[in-house]
């Protein structure tokens, strides 16, 4: 599931792009606003992975807020002037939309995101202290990591390896487009999740406890 949130100051152009958001399984709408400026704030406390932004807006160009935003968020360029082609690639935009946008075009864009992630990912590593040594474990191989007192504990198919560092200190760490917190002493490879089942994550044949606080979130985004 990828957070996005569309910055536009035409609410009919809001509004369309929403319903296209609610279209795509892999997406989640956490913000819309007409002013850039306020989309601030949301973008320091969250990570949000895809940013529709209008380039042309009263207050403050779309190309201006975009050298501001987080280096790792996909932006999206959308506007009715197709001049500004060019400047959204200069600021390594991942698309650009030309108004009025179809809903043909706008799954081109976001398929990107996720072929993206995709390639991003599968051959991604992440180094894992245990003692004296060091092992490199490919994220897509960790099925889940519990915490064991002052430990976290790395889980693959065919072993596991101890840390010392808490679960709450790793998680800041980790790639939220990979792995998701679902209890406190858990946290999951959400592509590794087959079901759920009552409080129950199901990875095939392993089982993971959610917790309440949790639970909505595991359904929203995982289901």
């Amino acid at each position: 599931m990828f957070k996005c949130i569309i910055i536009d100051d035409e609410e009919l152009a809001r509004e369309l792009l929403k319903s296209y958001v609610n279209k795509i399984s892999f997406l989640e709408l956490v913000g819309s606003f007409e002013n850039p400026i306020n989309a601030i704030p949301l973008l320091k406390k969250e990570i949000i992975d895809v940013v529709f932004l209008d380039i042309q807006m009263p207050e403050l160009k779309g190309t201006d807020f975009a050298k501001i935003i987080p280096k790792n968020t996909n932006i999206i360029f959308t506007t009715a002037y197709s001049e500004y082609a060019l400047k959204s690639y200069e600021l390594d935009a991942l698309d650009y939309l030309l108004k009025p946008i179809t809903f043909q075009r706008f799954l081109k864009a976001v398929n990107k995101v996720k072929e993206k992630n995709i390639s991003l990912h599968s051959n991604t590593t992440i180094t894992v202290k245990s003692g004296y040594d060091l092992y490199k474990l490919n994220v897509n191989d960790i099925t889940h990591i519990e915490s064991d007192s002052e430990y976290v504990v790395f889980y693959t198919h065919d072993k596991k390896i101890m840390s010392h560092q808490t679960l709450k200190s790793l998680e800041k760490t980790l790639d939220t487009s990979v792995f998701m917190r679902v209890h406190r002493s858990y946290i999951v490879n959400k592509q590794k999740v087959t079901s759920l089942k009552g409080r129950d994550l199901l990875l095939s044949d392993i089982k993971i406890p959610v917790s309440d606080s949790y639970y909505d979130a595991v359904k929203t985004k995982l289901f």
